[in-house]
């Protein structure tokens, strides 16, 4: 049976302190003791969600990356999770996939959260990422991201809607810093892209109020293709394993074959 065990790390940030960040979700890695394929951190892990990049932004050779690479290779993991990082004059709220031999894929965060003068600060990616691990596809994305269903929607190859379901992605993760207020749409629309796409989400949020008084209450969350919670973790630290299977994707689809009846669709950068 094919499974993916995947870890998600609920937790505080110090804001704007990398050194405290990256040694407390060291620790926190090195305390799991069970088995680990997958782990997955919040968004903008080492810093909180600054608007400050000129201040904490890296190159893809800086201290971060180095300690991703140091911990994937160590524990023998996939390591992601976003930080901020510059290149070419321009910053990024950049997810990191970080593989245990030090090979990695990145996604530039798409919709930049104008509310909090996320546009005025960082530049928008247009490139998906879909990493493959063990025969499971995963999509990822960041946060804001999640508001906007088409960015998100299964695409099989060539656009056919009669194309196989190894087209489609297996699993959605979105890694965030969306505050207690507006929970109730975190929630809901987490379940709502697993039943649009009959795949596995996960979505992993941080906890605690940041230095702008802004309450995050975590609900971390992991929903099952059929929209079902399987976990959900609201205002506490928390560390979660959960193990996926491709026979649960594999049936529901056969099953319930909706994504057949999709419509055909491009985007339009």
């Amino acid at each position: 049976m094919e499974q993916l065990i995947i870890t998600t790390i609920q937790t505080n940030l110090v804001w704007e302190n990398k050194q405290a960040n990256l040694a407390m979700l060291q620790q926190k890695i090195n305390s799991i003791t069970h088995k680990m394929e997958v782990v997955v951190l919040p968004e903008m892990f080492s810093t909180g969600f600054t608007m400050q990049p000129k201040l904490f932004a890296e190159t893809m050779e800086g201290p971060t990356i180095i300690w991703m690479k140091e911990m994937a290779a160590t524990k023998k993991i996939i390591l992601t999770g976003s930080i901020i990082i510059e290149e070419n004059g321009n910053f990024y709220n950049r997810l990191i996939w970080m593989q245990p031999n030090g090979q990695l894929g990145y996604y530039n965060k798409r919709h930049l959260f104008a509310f909090a003068g996320e546009h005025k600060q960082y530049s928008a990616g247009n490139k998906k990422l879909i990493a493959s691990v063990k025969g499971f596809k995963i999509n990822v994305q960041i946060c804001y991201d999640l508001r906007f269903p088409v960015w998100a929607r299964q695409q099989p190859s060539n656009n056919q809607t009669k194309a196989e379901a190894a087209d489609l992605f297996d699993v959605l993760i979105y890694v965030a810093n969306w505050p207690q207020k507006r929970n109730h749409a975190w929630k809901t629309l987490l379940q709502a892209r697993a039943i649009e796409n009959q795949c596995y989400v996960i979505g992993v949020n941080r906890v605690g109020t940041d230095v702008n008084n802004v309450y995050h209450s975590g609900d971390t969350m992991v929903v099952t293709p059929m929209g079902e919670t399987h976990y959900h973790k609201a205002d506490d630290e928390d560390i979660h394993t959960v193990v996926i299977e491709k026979k649960t994707i594999t049936t529901v689809r056969t099953q319930f074959p909706f994504w057949k009846d999709a419509d055909a669709f491009g985007l339009f950068m």
